[in-house]
Formats: C-alpha cells, structure tokens, sequence
C-alpha cells in the first residue's frame, strides 16, 4: 500500500502552493493582471428622501459622513454593510477614504443613498472594470419606491375610516 501511495504522489506534481489542479487559470505574461484605477471621484446618490453627495480619494479606507466616522454615523451593523457593498463587490476595501454630506429622509434611506453615491463614484473613476460588476449586482440602479401621497377622504394614503353598513 505505501508504494502504490508514493507512485501516485510522483505522477502528480504540485505547485508551489501545494495543489496539484486548479479550475482557475493564472495570469500569462502577455495578459497582466491590471490593476484598479485609483483616482478621485464625486457623484450624487438619492433613496426615499435622503440625499447623499459623496466624494472618495485614494486612501485607507476611512469614512468622514457629516464631519462623523462611519460607527458614530451608522452604529447599525446592517448599515455598515449596505454602504461597503460597492467596496466589497469590486474588492476594493480599504483603498479610498469617503468624504460624503447626507441630508433628508432616515437612517436607512441615507445608507441607500450613500451606497448608490459610492457606487457611481466608482463607476465614474474607472468605467471598462468597474461598471459590469457594479451592474450586475444592481448597485447603479436607484430605488425609486418613495412614500405614497395621502389621499382625501382617507386617513392616511390607503387606510380608511372604518365602514360601518348601519
């Protein structure tokens, strides 16, 4: 058994990180692995009724939202984590500092809005890479669901005074 076991390991010949197949093919020579963009970028992102202007510089990864760092801001985890989804879809943590000024509407509704800011932050800085990925995890699309106005003879903009037949 032990010979069969050594035969076996001599046919096969790993790599250096010590798997002998791969699925993934590594980058040639001739086809460099490129490497993001880092530039500045502004744009503008909207959900419900909060509005977010943001900017991000090459940097460390940190958040100024209205002079505050991100955990003050957004002390919600969830929150946190819908804002980062642009960094986390194209791999890029940790790379750009955030500058934004939100106003309007709530707490989710500003981390909606601040997510579709960075998103076309990034779209903006480098569009061939960036765009197809931010595309399709639906990160450059705006939510356009917003509060339905109040109808008359309503009490609010569906509910109704209560019926009565008699």
């Amino acid at each position: 058994m032990t010979e069969n076991a050594t035969e076996v390991d001599e046919t096969f010949t790993p790599d250096e990180s010590g798997v002998s197949y791969t699925s993934e093919s590594s980058a040639s020579a001739d086809t460099p692995a490129r490497p993001a963009t880092i530039a500045p970028a502004a744009a503008t992102g909207r959900r419900k009724e909060a509005v977010a202007r943001v900017r991000i510089v090459p940097g460390t990864g940190q958040f100024r939202i209205n002079g505050r760092t991100m955990d003050s801001y957004f002390p919600n985890k969830l929150h946190q984590q819908v804002v980062n989804e642009p960094f986390a879809a194209l791999q890029l943590e940790g790379r750009f500092d955030v500058i934004a000024r939100i106003h309007g509407g709530g707490i989710t509704g500003q981390a909606g809005a601040l997510r579709l800011g960075i998103a076309r932050c990034l779209n903006e800085i480098d569009l061939e890479t960036n765009r197809a990925t931010l595309k399709k995890a639906g990160l450059l699309t705006r939510d356009s669901r917003v509060i339905e106005r109040k109808k008359a003879g309503l009490k609010k903009a569906r509910k109704a005074p209560q019926f009565s037949k008699r």
